[in-house]
């Protein structure tokens, strides 16, 4: 206790005389620019935290959550016997198998009036859960138009826009495979008719095409085989997770282990979440800046009381304090400046983050005008998800840029000699 004796004399003895009111400014300012960085980079944070949520929430109704695929192929006896397994092996599991659905898809070339697109074709079966997931984004049309021997497909909304394409249009697919004649080898095409639009506001209406099944295993030349499943599960965000647990498994043993090809839904899409993760590890240090101008007015605001306090650091010093003890001194003041603005920026970068969708829609009403317009965005309310490790790496960051400020206006107050400093004030 003793030993902090001097530490808590200075501390009493440095607040007890008036400020200079430059500083005193100065270090209101650094805690201000503190606050305003650490609720800045929550906020934008949480914004694209809600965009990231939102947009995994649209692909998973269309997206399957894990695919298997064999390249040999699957029958239904087969892909009924991986369905009995899979079902039985999730009855007490934290995540379950909701359904398993026989998976065709290829890739083709889309053409239109002129216009070309490269596209994934997917077959389904318009009663399976998977289409009815589909049909509650409809935008035009009905899945349930889809009926075998009629060769009719739905399309996402950017490919109707891509291709100029209504219900109703034919549109030529051209399939990776060949038909050799006498007369040589062509490529395969099939003209098919749009039957319905469908809409999720995400990367698949850019690229999926829907066809009945029966049409695609025709088209893919199958038979009444198909490529794999595709699995519905009861937290498509645990897909990682659940796949890791199945590692060991050895489904269909009548078959090599090897033969089934396992892939999440986060691996399909990993080109979009990988740059969605570096947009905001970029967004995030670009904020940071405002952090970084905070941490150097609190360096100015104490180098400043540094040499405004050379008389008191002499006192304090004849008191008994040592050079480390003045360090601690100055590096407790400039802490102090900083948990405070990191505090209230912390307060208040999660009250904004969690009202932001309804400060947003407050200003459109007042403005008679949309800031996010759901023509475009496909959102009608502004998203934000507050993450608690979010908020810790922003607040502990600023905590560690707020402490290195310190150390360079503290060890110049541990050089004060007090000798030196008493002998010229005047």
């Amino acid at each position: 206790m003793l030993t902090n004796l001097p530490l808590f004399i200075g501390l009493r003895y440095m607040r007890s005389k008036r400020r200079d009111s430059f500083v005193s400014f100065i270090s209101l300012f650094s805690l201000a620019a503190m606050a305003i960085g650490v609720m800045a980079l929550i906020v934008v944070l949480s914004v694209m935290n809600g965009f990231d949520r939102e947009i995994k929430m649209r692909l998973l109704r269309v997206v399957p959550h894990v695919t298997l695929t064999s390249p040999q192929g699957l029958d239904i006896a087969q892909i009924n016997q991986l369905e009995a397994e899979l079902k039985a092996g999730s009855d007490n599991a934290p995540v379950q198998v909701l359904s398993v659905v026989p998976l065709l898809q290829s890739f083709v070339m889309g053409s239109s009036k002129g216009n070309q697109a490269g596209l994934v074709l997917q077959g389904i079966d318009p009663e399976s859960r998977a289409g009815e997931k589909l049909a509650e984004n409809m935008i035009s049309g009905y899945v349930g138009q889809l009926q075998a021997g009629e060769f009719g497909v739905v399309i996402g909304s950017q490919v109707a826009r891509k291709l100029d394409l209504f219900v109703g249009d034919r549109l030529q697919l051209t399939l990776p495979s060949v038909t050799v004649t006498p007369a040589g080898a062509f490529p395969r095409i099939k003209r098919v008719t749009v039957t319905g639009i469908f809409q999720v506001g995400a990367q698949v209406d850019a690229s999926v095409v829907f066809i009945h099944y029966r049409d695609g295993q025709k088209l893919l030349r199958l038979g009444k085989r198909f490529q794999g499943v595709q699995l519905e599960l009861s937290d498509a965000f645990m897909a990682d997770n659940w796949l890791g647990s199945q590692g060991d498994k050895n489904f269909l043993a009548d078959r090599p282990k090897d033969d089934l090809q396992w892939r999440t839904w986060s691996d399909n899409m990993g080109t979009l979440f990988q740059a969605m993760r570096m947009e905001k590890v970029i967004v995030s240090l670009l904020l940071s800046v405002i952090i970084a101008v905070a941490a150097f007015n609190i360096v100015a605001s104490l180098v400043l009381m540094v040499s405004d306090k050379r008389k008191d650091i002499a006192v304090i010093r004849t008191l008994g304090a040592t050079s480390g003890t003045v360090m601690k001194i100055f590096v407790i003041q400039g802490l102090a400046v900083g948990s405070l603005g990191i505090l209230a920026g912390t307060v208040l970068g999660c009250l904004l983050a969690y009202f932001v969708g309804d400060i947003v829609a407050g200003l459109e009403a007042l403005s008679g005008s949309y800031i996010f317009d759901p023509s475009i965005y496909l959102i009608s309310a502004l998203p934000s998800e507050i993450i608690v490790s979010d908020v810790a790496v922003v607040v502990g960051g600023a905590l560690v840029i707020s402490f290195l400020a310190t150390l360079y206006p503290a060890w110049r107050a541990g050089k004060v000699l007090p000798a030196e400093a008493l002998r010229y004030d005047h």
